[in-house]
């Protein structure tokens, strides 16, 4: 007993003499480095949120509605023209195996209110599931019985997938005496007067190239994680769109739930698929040659929000990917753009893609998850307050702003996002390094699961590693430290123990 003792004893030493010998030189330089760069990309998160937070204010304070900003008239009928007067209209709805949505999403579309001899609804089925392609041209079948203008189109193949699917829709016969395409995906709803109050701001403005509403999650109180997503989204669509819309009349198409004009859809290159965020390539080669974004924020479409962590995790990972794969494909083509302002450009490439879609997701994890939690043990790396307490206070209490009636779920919400960053950053590293996930596109599930039977079983290893990371610097600070982040670092563990184990959400037994 006494020689095992004595050799765990020699082995203690020994580890503590490396660590000593390589902490000075090698491991105190690299993390105050690490530091540097976190607290730089902190910096620029800031003043990102405040610039934004500034803009808003001035957007509500002069009242610089949508109204006021463009020429908008309501459609009039044309005693000599007739309906011939109003403009043609497609509706693009692309599905695929959308058992639960379909109906509902169907119905909205044949539900719009527009002239029926000028609107011409098409549903774009690449449903690999024969029973369901079945129930979705039967349901096409029944509302043309009822003299709706529908069009049943599907494709012997998926290549592009929506992207894929929306650009050979576009190439019908039909199409070409259309003016304009709403696009809406399989769970989104619009009300009957969604195109009375959007095709006019179309109509009035040539050089309006888009029109995008916003989105209203019907489900956003079904579970902890519906309330998480809301308070990220609500601030998309209360302070990022309408601060693009407002001031640059640039922001990411949401792809769905919009309306663009079909010249400007052309003459951009039409839908590509070259990343997974087709809508976003779409918005920024249209803005590149000149057309202008208008953003509605009054004028919502009901929606649902994933309520499972699987479903959660794959529309994550597509548009964290996404984003930064097609920030490194455009970023010589945004540079050498000569129809778009300086300032434009460097909103594009700084503000939209480095500062929103890279920066953000990477220093959420990299600087709350890892190197913070490693300065417990590095005690010679001090991290300065304002950069630990006081920017990240702000930038949340910023966030909140989008849904007020969450405040008190703020404490959840910081450290669900801290913990998905590290889903987000794997994604935005593939994206850009373009690696073997990059253009992997799997559909967001809509409805929720069956129940299941709790059991224990590990779902993602490496939110398990990263919760044993912080669990060991929050032990370590309470018997060594002097920083007293344990409390943050055990309740952090905890949610990356829960995410590991796949306890978020409504529990989905195939995740």
């Amino acid at each position: 007993m006494e020689s095992f003792q004595g050799d765990r004893d020699d082995i203690s030493y020994q580890m503590g003499l490396i660590w000593s010998q390589v902490k000075e030189p090698v491991i105190v330089p690299m993390l105050r480095v690490a530091v540097f760069l976190c607290l730089a990309m902190s910096l620029m998160m800031l003043v990102e949120r405040v610039y934004m937070g500034i803009v808003i204010c001035l957007v509500k304070l002069f009242s610089r509605r949508p109204e006021k900003r463009y020429k908008w008239e309501p459609m009039k009928d044309d005693v000599e023209l007739g309906n011939s007067s109003y403009p043609m209209v497609l509706v693009q709805v692309p599905m695929y195996n959308e058992r639960e949505v379909y109906q509902l999403s169907i119905g909205a579309a044949c539900g719009l209110s527009w002239p029926s001899d000028r609107i011409i609804i098409q549903v774009l089925d690449d449903s690999t599931n024969p029973t369901i392609k079945e129930l979705v041209q039967m349901e096409c079948s029944r509302w043309a019985s009822k003299g709706v203008n529908i069009k049943y189109e599907v494709r012997d193949n998926r290549d592009g997938y929506k992207a894929g699917a929306l650009k050979e829709g576009m190439k019908r016969s039909y199409v070409k005496q259309c003016d304009y395409v709403a696009i809406f995906d399989a769970d989104f709803q619009p009300e009957p007067d969604f195109l009375w109050r959007t095709v006019p701001f179309l109509v009035n403005n040539p050089e309006l190239g888009l029109v995008q509403a916003r989105w209203k999650f019907v489900n956003a109180n079904e579970c902890l994680m519906t309330r998480m997503q809301e308070m990220s989204l609500d601030y998309h669509f209360t302070v990022e769109q309408e601060v693009g819309s407002c001031t640059y009349a640039f922001f990411g198409f949401n792809g769905t739930a919009g309306v663009w004009r079909i010249s400007a859809l052309y003459e951009s290159g039409g839908w590509n698929h070259r990343t997974t965020v087709e809508d976003m390539d779409l918005a920024v080669r249209a803005s590149l040659r000149g057309w202008k974004f208008l953003y509605l924020p009054n004028l919502k479409v009901k929606n649902e929000l994933p309520s499972t962590l699987n479903a959660y995790r794959f529309q994550q990972h597509r548009w964290s990917c996404g984003p930064a794969n097609l920030f490194m494909k455009m970023f010589m083509e945004i540079m050498r753009n000569r129809k778009v302002s300086l300032y434009k450009k460097i909103y594009v490439i700084y503000s939209f893609f480095f500062v929103r879609k890279v920066v953000a997701h990477l220093n959420t994890f990299m600087f709350y998850c890892i190197v913070l939690p490693a300065t417990v043990v590095v005690p010679e790396v001090v991290v300065p307050k304002w950069g630990a307490v006081y920017i990240p206070s702000i930038i949340t209490l910023l966030n909140a702003v989008g849904t007020p009636r969450s405040l008190h779920l703020l404490v959840f919400w910081i450290l669900f996002e801290n913990t998905m960053s590290l889903h987000r950053t794997k994604a935005t590293i593939i994206g850009l390094l373009e690696g073997s996930r990059a253009n992997e596109w799997i559909v967001t599930q809509k409805g929720k699961p069956p129940k299941s039977r709790f059991r224990i079983r590990i779902h993602h290893m490496l939110e398990l590693l990263v919760g044993f990371y912080l669990f060991f610097c929050g032990c370590y600070d309470i018997m060594f430290g002097k920083n007293r982040y344990y409390i943050f670092l055990y309740i952090q563990s905890i949610a990356f123990f829960i995410m590991a184990f796949g306890y978020v959400g409504i529990f989905d037994p195939n995740t």
